[in-house]
């Protein structure tokens, strides 16, 4: 039975866009009540590392709307164009990928609407919707964006950036203006500059107005338009696009637009004196949703092994059933997968709160498994050959990261002999932003207090497992996640607190890295 496990782990694919919403739908594991708030009719922001299934969810929730006879458009801003790498080319202007981008992007929903109509054309009169879905297709094509920016960068270690953004006003256009100056430090050897002009031109009312006609004809269903993979749209671009959504579509009624994003990779709002261009969270966009949040299961391991076991059973059990060789539950999968228990839970602790990383595991510990049984050596060394092939790489080419993480293993797990830090709120420093996006780092708890430090409030954060996996059995393995005063004395835990005021030397000082870096980084300069 093993072998046939094995067999079956190795179709599982690892990315949800690249199967079948079958598939998806029936191996979907909710985390109460993440899809009982993902299916209210906010406009909503679903933010999450890669990896947390932010494609999953999208998708699992298309299949509700589609049983509950409602109108679901996905739109994937990786594939939108006919080339998307239109939108970063800096040969092009600000204007002319920005202008692309808003029209490639609204073809899309004007197309699928499109498609929706025709497929259901016994429901729908055709005569009533053509007319309006060619004024849409008409409205798009008018859109375009004029104005002017001006963008350099020099290499004499600082950058310097001035925006001016102008929106012209009429009846039939809105207006605002943004001019911005930036001064910091850069190491930046490229040197560009870009003039043209910026300006968003397009006739909001009208497409408000056909949209708004459009849902009247639909009659009781409901538009709900899914935006996924938000990251991959150029920040520069994203508060033009974003505008754009705000003005058109959200203030009708029974459209709802949700969009999958990374935190730290977006940018909705330019800010513009009391004014803004794009969507400010939490008023236009009435609420969020992190993943990550959910995926941590209240530092609780029994909700993440069970979470992990029903994530993995369906995952696998699927195609056992297409080889007539389905298991019953997730408890005799269990059994039947792993050597025992321990291993299924050495997983759930590998994967550190992020589903993508658990498959990717799993799919490497069963080849190094063969026909046996998946033991904790196999997840081991699957781990240790994951985090090289995958996350180690992420930060080769970011030298800062790449130091950042060497002292922080040096000061955490060589020092400390702990596997988790807490780091300042108030610290905003970009590789610290870069190792979590890449799951290197793990974000435990936010905003907590620790002992002998009134007033402050911590971020507390994990180091990724396949840091320290070669040191498991050995005189350097991490002793537990830290070092905490309990009432036998100090003593290391493995599960955290509630009360952080008892942690001692977890507090990393950020500035003690950037002046070792600095340093380490002159003698490198200097040969």
């Amino acid at each position: 039975m093993a072998s046939d496990i094995n067999q079956a782990i190795y179709k599982l694919v690892k990315r949800a866009e690249k199967q079948d919403l079958k598939h998806l739908v029936e191996t979907f594991v909710d985390v109460e009540p993440l899809f009982t708030l993902l299916k209210n009719k906010d406009h909503q922001i679903i933010y999450g590392r890669r990896g947390t299934g932010k494609t999953h969810a999208l998708n699992y929730l298309i299949s509700d709307l589609v049983n509950d006879n409602q109108v679901p458009i996905y739109i994937d801003m990786r594939n939108i164009g006919s080339n998307g790498g239109i939108y970063t080319d800096l040969k092009l202007n600000i204007t002319e990928r920005a202008t692309r981008l808003l029209v490639d992007t609204y073809s899309v929903i004007h197309d699928q609407i499109l498609e929706y109509v025709l497929s259901n054309d016994e429901t729908y009169d055709l005569s009533k919707f053509g007319p309006l879905l060619y004024e849409l297709a008409a409205s798009i094509s008018e859109i375009e964006v004029v104005g002017q920016i001006e963008i350099e960068n020099t290499a004499n270690n600082a950058k310097t950036t001035k925006d001016e953004t102008g929106i012209n006003a009429s009846i039939k256009d809105l207006s605002f203006g943004v001019k911005n100056e930036n001064s910091n430090s850069n190491t930046s050897i490229n040197r560009s500059k870009q003039v043209g002009n910026t300006r968003h031109r397009v006739h909001f009312t009208t497409v408000n107005n056909i949209f708004t006609r459009l849902k009247a004809l639909l009659g009781q269903k409901e538009i709900w338009i899914l935006i996924d993979e938000w990251a991959e749209v150029p920040i520069d671009l994203q508060p033009f696009l974003a505008d754009l959504l705000r003005r058109t579509i959200f203030s009708i009624r029974g459209v709802t637009v949700k969009i999958a994003a990374i935190e730290k990779r977006t940018n909705f709002k330019i800010s513009v004196d009391s004014n803004y261009i794009g969507i400010e969270t939490g008023a236009d966009m009435s609420s969020s949703l992190n993943l990550d949040e959910f995926m941590v299961f209240d530092n609780d391991p029994n909700k993440s092994k069970e979470f992990y076991q029903q994530l993995l059973y369906k995952h696998v059990n699927h195609f056992l059933l297409e080889e007539g060789k389905g298991i019953v539950n997730k408890e005799l999968f269990t059994n039947a997968a792993f050597s025992q228990i321990i291993a299924l839970e050495e997983l759930v602790r590998a994967s550190e709160g992020v589903p993508r990383d658990a498959i990717n595991i799993l799919i490497h510990s069963a080849i190094k498994a063969d026909n046996d049984k998946i033991s904790i050596p196999n997840i081991r060394v699957a781990a240790k050959n994951w985090y090289t092939t995958d996350k180690e790489k992420a930060i080769t080419s970011r030298q800062e990261a790449k130091f950042l993480l060497r002292w922080i293993i040096e000061e955490v797990i060589g020092k400390l002999n702990s596997r988790a830090f807490l780091l300042s709120s108030e610290v905003d420093a970009e590789s610290i932003e870069y190792l979590f996006d890449n799951r290197i780092i793990h974000l435990i708890k936010q905003n907590i207090s620790a002992k002998d430090r009134p007033g402050e409030r911590f971020n507390v954060f994990s180091i990724d497992y396949g840091t320290y996996v070669q040191l498991i059995n050995t005189s350097q393995e991490p002793k537990g996640l830290f070092q905490a005063e309990t009432e036998n004395g100090e003593e290391f835990i493995n599960v955290p607190l509630n009360d952080y005021r008892s942690i001692r030397r977890s507090i990393l000082d950020i500035q003690e890295f950037e002046k070792n870096y600095a340093q380490q980084h002159l003698i490198e300069i200097g040969g």
